[in-house]
């Protein structure tokens, strides 16, 4: 059976986020833990970003609230070309969950690294046994 690096290294998730400590914090989280990772520091960075990978991408974890193009704006166009792509949106602003298309996730900052992680793995390797599983 392939490790959890293994099986996260096969993932690739765009992580959006206009606060660059933030963004570099949550990818190097996601890259220890195996993941491939992309990062984008506005929704238009990573509308090019995704215009230009040529393979899968697994999840966009994006800032909820950010200039120009808010994350929803950019979940919605994404998932236009993307249709199979999970989408997380984070915020410090939980009354975001409110708008969130059918299918969409949230978490509300602050979260612990744990917390993402395991929201992550529940959302693009449903399958994948958990410590939490029964």
């Amino acid at each position: 059976m392939p490790s959890t690096a293994e099986l996260n290294k096969q993932k690739t998730i765009l992580v959006v986020d206009d606060d660059q400590s933030i963004m570099k914090f949550v990818a190097g989280l996601l890259a220890k833990s195996g993941y491939n990772v992309l990062t984008a520091s506005s929704g238009a960075a990573a509308l090019t970003k995704s215009h230009a990978h040529e393979g899968d991408i697994d999840l966009l974890l994006s800032d909820f609230q950010m200039p120009e193009l808010s994350g929803v704006d950019l979940a919605t166009k994404i998932t236009h070309t993307r249709p199979h792509i999970k989408v997380l949106l984070m915020s410090g602003f939980p009354e975001g969950m409110l708008v969130l298309n059918e299918g969409w996730h949230f978490l509300a900052k602050p979260f612990v690294p744990s917390q993402l992680l395991t929201l992550i793995s529940g959302l693009i390797t449903p399958d994948k046994p958990t410590r939490f599983a029964a």
